[in-house]
Formats: structure tokens, C-alpha cells, sequence
């Protein structure tokens, strides 16, 4: 997968050792750190007229695991790619990839935290941050998710038709796969932080790729994030009218009575008319972008 020199210069090369791919399946259910699941809300789709079930996508050290949902029978599918919470790729987020493929996607949700461990099964969310996702460099994501459509691409599916949408910590590499990847076409970002810290895990955020971005980026958000603070999104506003096409054609969207993660309908955060709403103007973002 060709990337663009601009970007590659701000993610510092990653050599990942074979052997250390920590988690090679995904179980099942929701991550522990998220329970008691709100079974009321909970959205379930049913694998009816679907290829729907765990993959294994080769990377360059191995092999990663992953949640692949599509339509049984139709040929060339666009790709979706579905990137997690800090939470991984639990219940929801493999529900997520089957309302996509029932809507006639090629979803895939990878693992991206395999090497570092398995947030699904830990209780803490600051443990989480701490050994997983705070280890997790930006590198190792972007080319992971590479590999992700070069799987898709040799099963079939339409890689030039290619979408990238992701939650809380998908969110934000939702903004930096768009800088990554020239060959995807739109992104979706839900809630995903704007700035941050830079250092050798995640030395630029996306404030700072404005510049660099290949596809127009829908950005989803709430106006009562505690964790996302507002001046934030309208920071990210007025840059990215100053960034690169794609920036100026990217828009965001605020929900003024939504929190963080009004579309995971599993959380007491969920916001049915919000989440409703943004799904929409996500397929919506998708087909005027061409996918």
C-alpha cells in the first residue's frame, strides 16, 4: 500500500517482533470494562445473508486478527474499514461491521491492541489507557489497517470505493488514516480527541495533519464531552479550513445535548436520536464521497 512521504516522515519506523502478537482471537461478548451492558439498548444484527466471522489479516509480522462482515453474493463490495474504542474489537463493535455489510459493505474491524494486550478482558479503564492503548504507537496502527485492505483486495471486494469511521480512540486515527492513505475516499470520525500529546507513540494528532489530509472527513460530536472539550472541535474547525482540499471539503457536526459515546448503544452514554442521526449522515458522507 503506496503512502505519502509527508506523512510517513511524522511516524518514526516500527519493527514488530513475530512473536509477540498477545491475542489471536476475539471471544466473544462485550469488554469487561464496559459492563453491565445496557441489554435494552443494545443493538443486535443477525448474520442473515452474510460472510460474517473472524479473519486473520497477514502484517508484517505475523498474522493480526480481525472481524470481517459482508454481503454473501454480491460482487466487488466497497470497504468500511470499523476501527474500536480503547475497548477493542468487542460485540459492538462486530454488530457495527454486520449493519454495514447488511447495507452491502465489505466491513472489517481489526484487533488492533493484539500485540499489546487484550482490553476486552480487563476491568480498569485506566489500566487499559496505561498498558494498552497508551502503548499502542500510531505507526503499528496505520500500517496494520493498510494491511486490512490489501485483505480486502485480494477476497474481491472494491478497495477503490474505501471508508475508514471509528469511535473515541477510532475517532482519532479515523483523522490519521485520512492523512495516511490516499487512496481512501471518506472518513467518518466519531468523537475522536483532536489534540493531544506528542510523543514517540503518537507524535502528531490530528490539529496537526490538516495539511496532509487525501479524504474528507465527516467529524462526529458531542457538546457535552467532558473529555473532548468544544473549543477543541472549533479549533479543528478553522484549521481545517486552512488545510488541504480534502480538509476544506471535511465538515463537523455537533450534537449540543449529546456525551462522549452517544452512538455505542451498549453504554449508559447512548443517545438513540443522536446516534440515529449520525449513522445517517455517515452513509449519507459515504455515498457523496463515491463509496
Amino acid at each position: 500500500m503506496k503512502t505519502e512521504p509527508e506523512f510517513d516522515s511524522l511516524v518514526p519506523p516500527q519493527t514488530f517482533d513475530r512473536r509477540s502478537f498477545l491475542v489471536t482471537s476475539l471471544g466473544a461478548g462485550f469488554a469487561l470494562a464496559t459492563q453491565p451492558v445496557m441489554a435494552q439498548t443494545a443493538i443486535k444484527t443477525d448474520e442473515v445473508g452474510l460472510i460474517a466471522g473472524e479473519i486473520k489479516v497477514p502484517v508484517k509480522d505475523g498474522e493480526m486478527v480481525a472481524y470481517r462482515a459482508m454481503p454473501g453474493g454480491l460482487a466487488k463490495p466497497p470497504v468500511v474499514l470499523v476501527v474500536s474504542e480503547i475497548f477493542g474489537a468487542h460485540e459492538y463493535i462486530r454488530d457495527t461491521c454486520r449493519r454495514l455489510a447488511k447495507l452491502g459493505y465489505c466491513a472489517i474491524g481489526p484487533d488492533l491492541f493484539a500485540r499489546q494486550g487484550d482490553p476486552r478482558q480487563i476491568t480498569s479503564i485506566p489500566e487499559i489507557l496505561e498498558k494498552i492503548t497508551g502503548k499502542t504507537p500510531d505507526a503499528q496502527v496505520l500500517s496494520d489497517l493498510d494491511a486490512c485492505v490489501a485483505w480486502a483486495a485480494g477476497k474481491g471486494a472494491d478497495t477503490s470505493r474505501l471508508a475508514v469511521t471509528g469511535f473515541c480512540w477510532g475517532g482519532r486515527i479515523t483523522w490519521l488514516y485520512s492523512a495516511h492513505n490516499p487512496a481512501v475516499k471518506a472518513g467518518v470520525a466519531w468523537y475522536g480527541k483532536l489534540v493531544g500529546a506528542s510523543n514517540e507513540m503518537t507524535p502528531k494528532h490530528p490539529t496537526e495533519l490538516v495539511g496532509q489530509l487525501k479524504a474528507p472527513v465527516l467529524g462526529l460530536y458531542g457538546g457535552l464531552d467532558a473529555g473532548i472539550p468544544l473549543e477543541t472541535v472549533e479549533a479543528m474547525e478553522k484549521a481545517l479550513q486552512q488545510g488541504s482540499a480534502a480538509a476544506k471539503a471535511s465538515e463537523i457536526y455537533v450534537y449540543d445535548n449529546a456525551p462522549h459515546a452517544f452512538h455505542a448503544d451498549y453504554r449508559p452514554s447512548y443517545r438513540k436520536e443522536e446516534a440515529e442521526d449520525g449513522w445517517k449522515r455517515m452513509l449519507a458522507w459515504f455515498r457523496k464521497n463515491g463509496v
